[in-house]
């Protein structure tokens, strides 16, 4: 059975039964998966029909694989469009090889650096909406499963979304919360019926464990629909991300308590941190990371990986266990990334292999719901910065698609 190690899994809290957009690996020997829109890694992976999309991972030796990449067109719940044929969303050639891979300089874990994008020579993507990449190995042997899926949305912004973040909740008197509301305008298109034709999402810092689903609007006009004041979409705040940085393996960088070499593996710990009772600012990219090394230069093949040691000091925490979260793991509890608790240390730990680069985490905690929280690992502060993305799908009578039509990043600001 596959075991997706950087899984991505969507919980519904709404009216949809929704399977989850997943970007993982399925296989220990690969590590890294990212996909880049317009040459921006801390962007979502949400860009305009015709915009550029770079997906890329690391093997972890020298040998040289034929990897083969396969695009196939999702619906808004991401599971496969079967309406859609690939003439529809394919402009060119599926199933074609990765040509693009270098071989790691001078780095004590040998790997080799593969990437791809769209649009390419090869292949041309040519309908708005959700795109899933399996990219399989091209071997005898190979049992025909992926060793990695990427997703990524191309958008048509035909609607126009209007939203804001406000800490004015009924939950709590405003003290732990946010909440989300936000229009949509239907510009130049036809809707007839919005709760049947419309679809959509509402996330938190990119999170899929605590996404709002296909809630339905509670004010509708002539040219659009809103969600106001709707307690589905409050939100827990959060407290701001922790941050390291390793340029130099060397060289203790941001965050790092000590660096050891213990062969055959460099190793990172982290300074230990604790459940916060106040409120503390700290910029940070909301759970986002950066791959690279001191030189700045050749990072994707000259970055090293090693092992990173989490610490969370508390006594234990009653409730699920307890997970470190961040983009780089999709920031969903992934089973890789559970600490385990040392009663000698009064602390949870974890160890995971990384490469190189600036990184943000976050302490969570998996409840019986499979929803990732923060009260009692990091506590909930409405002063926190959490980014908000807002996606709208539109399948119209007779169509046979969701095309992404409506798109929305904002930020909640609080009083730093």
């Amino acid at each position: 059975m596959k075991r997706c190690f950087f899984l991505l899994t969507l919980f519904v809290v709404a009216v949809l039964t929704v399977s989850g957009q997943q970007t993982c690996s399925f296989s220990e020997q690969i590590k890294t998966v990212r996909v880049v829109v317009n040459d921006d890694p801390l962007q979502p992976p949400v860009v305009r029909l015709g915009g550029r999309v770079e997906i890329s991972f690391d093997e972890l030796s020298h040998d040289y694989t034929r990897y083969i990449y396969k695009v196939e067109f999702c619906n808004a719940d991401w599971t496969p469009a079967t309406e859609v044929f690939e003439s529809d969303y394919l402009a060119g050639f599926n199933n074609r090889p990765i040509e693009e891979y270098e071989t790691s300089f001078n780095t004590t874990v040998l790997y080799t650096h593969y990437r791809f994008g769209f649009p390419n020579e090869d292949a041309r993507l040519l309908l708005p909406g959700n795109y899933r990449v399996s990219v399989y190995a091209d071997e005898r042997d190979s049992d025909d499963e992926p060793v990695l899926e990427a997703c990524f949305s191309l958008l048509k912004p035909d609607m126009n979304v209007s939203a804001q973040v406000s800490t004015n909740t009924d939950v709590d008197l405003n003290q732990h919360h946010q909440q989300v509301s936000y229009a949509i305008s239907f510009g130049g298109s036809r809707v007839v019926d919005p709760q049947r034709e419309l679809k959509t999402v509402v996330m938190q810092n990119r999170r899929w464990d605590n996404a709002v689903v296909n809630l339905p609007p509670n004010i509708q006009k002539a040219m659009g629909v809103e969600w106001n004041h709707r307690p589905q979409l409050i939100f827990p705040a959060g407290a701001e991300f922790h941050k390291f940085e390793i340029l130099d393996i060397h060289l203790n960088g941001m965050g790092v308590d000590r660096m050891e070499w213990q062969e055959p593996h460099y190793h990172a710990t982290l300074f230990a941190t604790s459940p916060q009772h106040n409120y503390t600012y700290d910029q940070d990219v909301n759970g986002n990371y950066v791959v690279r090394h001191s030189d700045d230069e050749d990072n994707e093949t000259q970055s090293e990986y090693l092992f990173v040691h989490f610490l969370l000091q508390t006594p234990r925490l009653p409730g699920g266990d307890v997970y470190v979260c961040g983009q780089w793991n999709n920031g969903f509890p992934d089973p890789s990334c559970r600490m385990t608790y040392d009663e000698k240390q009064k602390a949870y730990e974890c160890g995971l292999l990384l490469k190189q680069g600036y990184y943000n985490y976050q302490f969570r905690q998996l409840t019986e719901d499979g929803v990732g929280q923060t009260t009692r690992t990091e506590g909930d502060f409405y002063q926190t910065e959490n980014e908000y993305i807002i996606l709208v799908y539109h399948r119209p009578q007779g169509a046979r698609y969701d095309a992404l039509v409506g798109y929305a990043k904002l930020n909640s600001y609080g009083n730093h």
